[in-house]
């Protein structure tokens, strides 16, 4: 389907672009937030793999790879500010 990459490109750039407003922590760094450090290294292997996926051919073992790593690639965006607020909230 065309136009749902093309809206998954366009949500994967804007997001980066967002992502500064939405940022309401208390902290501004990750040296407070240990689970968010895990995530962010988890961030880093999801997009060396996303873009080892986009260097292989369309075929299918790729294909299913590809889209699980997306949905990864997303979910990281809502997990990070859940898990920021709750951590927050722990340290009260």
């Amino acid at each position: 389907n065309k136009l749902g990459g093309v809206i998954a490109l366009v949500m994967s750039i804007a997001i980066l672009f967002i992502l500064p407003i939405l940022h309401t922590n208390k902290s501004q760094g990750l040296q407070f937030y240990p689970i968010n450090q895990i995530l962010f290294w988890y961030m880093v292997i999801i997009i060396i793999l996303l873009t080892w996926i986009g260097a292989r051919p369309v075929e299918a073992p790729f294909i299913l790879t590809g889209q699980i790593l997306t949905v990864l690639y997303f979910s990281y965006y809502i997990l990070n500010p859940m898990i920021s607020k709750i951590w927050d909230n722990f340290l009260k």
